[in-house]
């Protein structure tokens, strides 16, 4: 989820690349389980998803009217937690395939006001913190620490680089010679991704492309390294604030939610052909009597 990184930017350096990392030793840690949870059972969108129920309960319902029609079930200051929530679901479902050797966390918390990284991976390759960004059917150009949607400036590369490196500091106090974080950008759904020129720091993708992009990353870190890792990572007391959601069943309202979504765009489509093909048959109804018409026009002419 995006947050907002502060004025000041961290100090960039080259693009990390392949590099031994000495073996840290690391006493096993015992991970508490907070209400029978770990941070590895955190949902993919967990925090994203309590935001868009919250903001769900506090807009207006459909009328049956609007049922009957197909208008959109989400509030106008909605859809972006929806898209967002559904970009973050899609990838961890890709993250999802990556062999055992790599671990994937989701929306783990990183500040006091609901800051959280959408995706940590561990695995062979180092360290990453994905952020998706889900900016369907639009175009999406970079060149070097600039990232344009449609246009538009975005700050993604900038929130990519201060959650890596939020996340650095946070596991260096319990693991203090572990390699820092690489940021990544995970595009979903574009309908386009230009790259002029690369971030310094940040990896720029596409969701599909994600898998593929962290299984060819050099190899830095082994497995005992790896196990004491997802131990620090699995444990509550490593982040800030957990975010354990305040919305009870939330993972399951949101699947009602999204039912409703892809069901209203389900009727809009139908009444839409629906008057096309109206129109149309009307068409062919007057054609003959149109053809009579300018024939007769054509005998007086």
């Amino acid at each position: 989820m995006t947050i907002q990184a502060p004025t000041t930017r961290p100090s960039t350096g080259n693009q990390p690349s392949a590099v031994e990392v000495p073996t840290v030793e690391v006493p096993t840690v015992e991970v508490p389980a907070v209400g029978g949870r770990t941070m590895g059972e955190q949902p993919a969108a967990h925090a994203v998803i309590d935001l868009l129920l919250r903001q769900q309960a506090e807009s207006p319902t459909r009328s049956v009217v609007g049922r009957v029609f197909g208008y959109s079930p989400l509030a106008a200051e909605s859809v972006s937690w929806y898209l967002g929530a559904k970009g973050e679901i899609d990838v961890a479902a890709m993250l999802a395939t990556l062999p055992p050797s790599w671990s994937v966390f989701h929306s783990l918390p990183i500040g006091k006001k609901g800051a959280d990284i959408d995706h940590l991976v561990i695995g062979p390759g180092g360290v990453f913190t994905i952020n998706t960004k889900n900016h369907t059917g639009k175009g999406v150009w970079v060149a070097g620490q600039t990232l344009m949607v449609s246009g538009y400036k975005a700050p993604h590369i900038r929130n990519a680089e201060y959650e890596a490196d939020r996340v650095t500091k946070l596991l260096r106090e319990r693991m203090p010679r572990l390699a820092a974080a690489h940021p990544v950008v995970a595009v979903v759904n574009a309908k386009s991704l230009t790259i002029t020129k690369k971030p310094e720091r940040v990896a720029v993708v596409t969701g599909p492309a994600l898998r593929r992009w962290l299984m060819t990353r050099p190899v830095v870190l082994g497995p005992a390294e790896l196990a004491d890792l997802r131990a620090v990572i699995d444990n509550p007391d490593t982040w800030p604030a957990p975010l354990f959601s305040a919305t009870p069943n939330a993972q399951d309202l949101f699947q009602a939610l999204d039912a409703e979504v892809r069901t209203a765009l389900l009727r809009r489509t139908i009444w839409k052909l629906t008057g096309i093909a109206a129109l149309v048959g009307g068409l062919l109804l007057a054609a003959p009597a149109l053809s009579a018409a300018m024939i007769g026009l054509a005998s007086i002419g």
